[in-house]
């Protein structure tokens, strides 16, 4: 159904009125699976929240009940509030420490890590990790002592990240990473398996990237989308047991930064990531090519086989540069090992 939200307005509190009109072709009469599917940018646990709390009318009325039986042609009113602003607390997480002083602080995450606090991850995140830690050698961004995130590492992505303790280092690595080497000392550098094996040594993947027409938790190339560029070389490749090449491990340099873009951009190219459940679950089947050792591996790894292993930058103060490398994570070295393995 093309209609989603018939009309919205802006709120008494600062937020959104949403308006939705019931169709009756639904599926179900419930008023919290209607509005599950008349309001897709809204998850189910908010929906109920807010039914739960009173912000949701039918007909003129307030309806606190989820399971409430709506007719065709009624009228839903949403009262979304005005996100809170978030207030993460510090929390004592063990870091990986590459790097620290007064301006930046570098750290190898580990899989799993949240980068920032958002729905779903409320604690237990590296910004949550990183007030515990550093403490009062924050002294700000933009007035708060907090830890300025200048990219981000998904939660199973594993690497080099740097964060910003002060207004002046932030503004700085902001810039940089904005330009992403093109005219500064910035890299970004990835190792990525892969399934299957480009057909050349070395090449440029230059794409734009935007939200998923569909799916919104997801990216996608698409037409109009912001600039994506990523540049890759092709470092290995194994074979399957039939001897036939079946995957390869990637050198993938980022030339901009956008959500998901090797992700992306690799299974643009028909090579996604191994163990990627998102945009490389198409390829869940390649795993009957790989030997014993092979498929093990692989899904003992449970996340995208993607690490940042090379992080370089100019010191926001001194000016000097700075690279880091980060070695394999254990379960890499395993995947590598055991597609070397072959059979």
């Amino acid at each position: 159904m093309s209609l989603q939200v018939t009309s919205q307005q802006v709120s008494s509190n600062g937020g959104r009125k949403l308006e939705v009109i019931v169709a009756g072709d639904e599926g179900s009469a419930r008023l919290d699976r209607v509005l599950a599917q008349r309001t897709p940018e809204l998850s189910r646990s908010r929906l109920k929240a807010l039914i739960l709390a009173g912000s949701v009318t039918v007909k003129d009325a307030v309806v606190r009940d989820p399971a409430y039986h709506v007719a065709s042609g009624d009228t839903i009113i949403i009262d979304v509030p005005e996100a809170a602003p978030a207030e993460p607390k510090g929390e004592d997480i063990a870091l990986d420490i590459v790097f620290e002083d007064d301006d930046i602080i570098v750290i190898d995450k580990p899989r799993g890590l949240v980068v920032h606090p958002a729905a779903g991850h409320a604690t237990g995140t590296l910004v949550n990790a990183l007030i515990a830690h550093c403490g009062t050698s924050l002294s700000g961004i933009g007035g708060v002592k907090r830890p300025g995130i200048v990219h981000r590492l998904d939660k199973d992505t594993t690497g080099l990240m740097v964060v910003a303790k002060n207004d002046h280092a932030h503004q700085s690595l902001t810039a940089q990473f904005a330009d992403h080497g093109r005219t500064g000392p910035m890299e970004r550098g990835y190792m990525a398996f892969a399934w299957g094996v480009p057909n050349r040594p070395h090449g440029t993947i230059d794409a734009p990237i935007d939200r998923h027409p569909h799916a919104r938790e997801k990216m996608a190339v698409r037409q109009g989308g912001r600039e994506a560029i990523t540049h890759f070389e092709v470092l290995s490749s194994f074979a399957g047991r039939d001897g036939k090449p079946v995957a390869s491990l990637l050198a993938c340099r980022l030339e901009t930064g956008r959500t998901h873009q090797i992700r992306v951009h690799l299974a643009h190219l028909g090579h996604p990531l191994m163990g990627d459940s998102v945009y490389g679950a198409h390829f869940k089947t390649k795993a009957g090519q790989l030997g014993a050792e092979g498929k093990h591996a692989l899904t003992a790894l449970d996340r995208q086989a993607l690490h940042a292993y090379l992080l370089a930058l100019e010191h926001p103060r001194t000016g000097e540069l700075l690279r880091w490398e980060s070695p394999l994570p254990e379960d890499l070295l395993l995947l590598e090992r055991a597609l070397a393995a072959a059979v």
